[in-house]
């Protein structure tokens, strides 16, 4: 089984503290981070992903917005760059504990940082961050 992520949920995770639109988007981001510090591989998707899932019942949900489709791009490029090949739609990776440190020093150097340009949460981002990630639940 895989874990469906759309490219910008690739640096949300990272600073995941359990904090999210509802409780039932929580409940479910809980679940989707425990699949992943089980090893479970994630497949990068175009669009709504299983972070998504309880959203795509709002009248509007934002997931289906550009501004969301904007954030996956740049931050695919932003990512593959860091990684050293191009993240898309259909790609696999497995985020150890290795690939998530490189991953987290980059975040905090800002060098992935712009995706998150506009967003709501980049001001909770920012702490986790400044407090070394210490509070994460991946």
């Amino acid at each position: 089984m895989t874990v469906k992520l759309r490219a910008h949920h690739l640096l949300c995770l990272l600073t995941y503290v359990g904090k999210g639109y509802s409780p039932a988007f929580t409940a479910n981001y809980d679940k989707v981070v425990k699949r992943l510090g089980e090893g479970e591989a994630v497949v990068i998707v175009a669009g709504p992903d299983d972070v998504c899932a309880p959203l795509l019942g709002e009248p509007e949900p934002h997931c289906l917005r550009e501004s969301a489709a904007e954030r996956d791009r740049i931050a695919a490029r932003d990512v593959g760059a860091l990684l050293g090949r191009p993240i898309q739609a259909g790609d696999r990776l497995v985020l150890d504990a290795h690939k998530l440190a490189g991953m987290r020093k980059a975040f905090s150097a800002g060098l992935t940082r712009q995706a998150c340009s506009g967003c709501e949460w980049s001001g909770l981002c920012d702490t986790v961050a400044a407090s070394g990630f210490s509070d994460t639940y991946l």
